[in-house]
């Protein structure tokens, strides 16, 4: 079952947006079901776009932009940015939206970002970090931390680690979402759906160990902040990235990269694709075919392993 949908409130809109852009954000929030954290990022490159316009055009209205405005724009975000161009790609697609969004209610007629081709984005592989770094990590902590922080920054490293989670699919994380003696988490993912993840029973005791410490407070959310309020993505990405500047390890990182080593350090000990594109929360096993190269690997080695024919001296 679905959640229902936050409120726009809750979506953190750029003020002194236009009214349009409004429409979409709310449209993706009800009718597409996607987060409040997907619609303020469409709505802070669209009021980037309608800053641009306003700078630019004669007349500064999204009503009246042609595909040489789009284009120019997008020449605009590499040389005056320097946006790279998955950057790039992603503000294009956010006026993409807009415009289908303006054809499908009727309020124009045509799509002047339709035929703008997005620039080409070299495929990045995911570089996870080994196990032995993955554990290094989660044995750092910060210096002067209470011990409730302490315990809540060690449950968080490891709920990463444990269940491949996205960061804002871990804030958004409720004490009734989870189940320790069954060691699984309920998670609402891209587009407003949710699935089960499981955890380790390191991960399990890590909760179980904050939770003993956790303030009290009406926010339902598991993971608080000094004030008792949930913590947001951007906590935890700060959160991540100062516990990585002390841990010592020279690689670049995120909270992703965790979920990249989560899902490598599974394939790589045997489990298939398909669970770990349930766990991951792929739609599409394609999504998870980065993990192929692995898993075939793994499939070589145990085949290797098992097939008699080649320890047979008489061939």
């Amino acid at each position: 079952m679905r959640k229902k949908p936050r409120p726009l409130a809750e979506a953190a809109l750029p003020p002194d947006l236009d009214p349009l852009v409004r429409d979409l954000a709310g449209y993706l929030l009800t009718e597409r079901k996607r987060s409040p954290l997907t619609a303020a990022a469409y709505a802070r490159d669209l009021k980037e776009f309608s800053d641009f316009l306003k700078r630019e055009a004669s007349d500064p209205s999204l009503l009246a932009v042609t595909p040489s405005r789009v284009r120019q724009y997008i020449a605009h975000m590499f040389d005056t940015h320097g946006y790279d161009s998955r950057t790039v790609c992603r503000k294009l697609s956010s006026i993409r939206a807009l415009y289908r969004f303006l054809k499908i209610t009727g309020v124009l007629d045509s799509d002047p970002a339709f035929a703008i081709p997005g620039p080409s984005i070299a495929k990045r592989k995911p570089a996870p970090l080994k196990v032995a770094e993955v554990m290094s990590l989660l044995r750092t902590s910060l210096a002067g931390r209470s011990d409730t922080a302490r315990l809540r920054d060690r449950a968080i490293l490891e709920l990463f680690y444990a269940s491949g989670i996205r960061r804002a699919e871990l804030a958004g994380v409720r004490l009734a979402d989870v189940d320790l003696a069954e060691r699984t988490i309920r998670v609402t993912g891209k587009g407003n759906k949710e699935r089960t993840v499981l955890i380790n029973r390191t991960a399990a005791a890590a909760i179980e160990a904050y939770l003993r410490v956790r303030p009290r407070s009406a926010d339902p959310t598991l993971f608080l902040g000094r004030t008792g309020a949930g913590l947001t993505p951007k906590h935890v990405w700060r959160l991540f990235r100062n516990i990585y500047r002390v841990s010592g390890l020279q690689k670049h990182a995120s909270p992703h990269t965790l979920r990249h080593s989560f899902a490598t350090h599974l394939v790589e000990n045997g489990v298939d694709l398909e669970t770990v594109r349930e766990l991951l929360g792929h739609e599409s096993l394609a999504t998870t075919g980065v993990y192929l190269q692995l898993a075939m690997g793994h499939k070589r080695r145990a085949y290797d392993e098992a097939h008699p024919r080649d320890r047979i001296a008489d061939k």
